[in-house]
């Protein structure tokens, strides 16, 4: 998972940078724990690739989901950052009432594709996050 977050680069992914140290603009992220049913895997690609044009749209920063690959193959993740949580709560508004978003987790649901749902709010470390390699 870092390597994906590394990926996305600094001013992408909301990190310091050498010039402002202490400049965050994402402050919180909601990280998603899902227990999937591992024989819908596909299914659960689509629906997180639903979400990659959704949560954008509505005011999400999408990190990215993830999938298992290897070792435990029913638990995949989202990470969502935001600029605050009354930027997550507005998001939240949103996507009630956004029929793209409703379809999606309809289908989930009807499909019975999470099993479980875990939602935990982290705040970044200042000077942490989506740093680069250095070699």
């Amino acid at each position: 998972m870092a390597a994906a977050l590394a990926a996305l680069g600094p001013k992408a992914a909301g990190a310091s940078t050498a010039s402002k140290p202490k400049d965050t603009p994402m402050k919180l992220t909601c990280f998603i724990r899902y227990q999937i049913d591992p024989f819908q895997k596909e299914e659960f690609r689509a629906y997180a690739a639903a979400w990659g044009r959704i949560i954008p749209r509505l005011g999400g920063h999408l990190v990215g989901y993830f999938l298992p690959d290897e070792g435990t193959n029913d638990i995949a993740y989202g990470l969502i950052a935001f600029d605050s949580l009354a930027a997550y709560e507005a998001y939240r508004a949103r996507l009630k009432t956004d029929p793209e978003a409703r379809a999606n987790f309809a289908a989930a649901q009807s499909k019975r594709l999470v099993l479980r749902e875990e939602r935990t709010f982290l705040e970044i470390v200042d000077g942490t996050f989506a740093l680069p390699s250095t070699l």
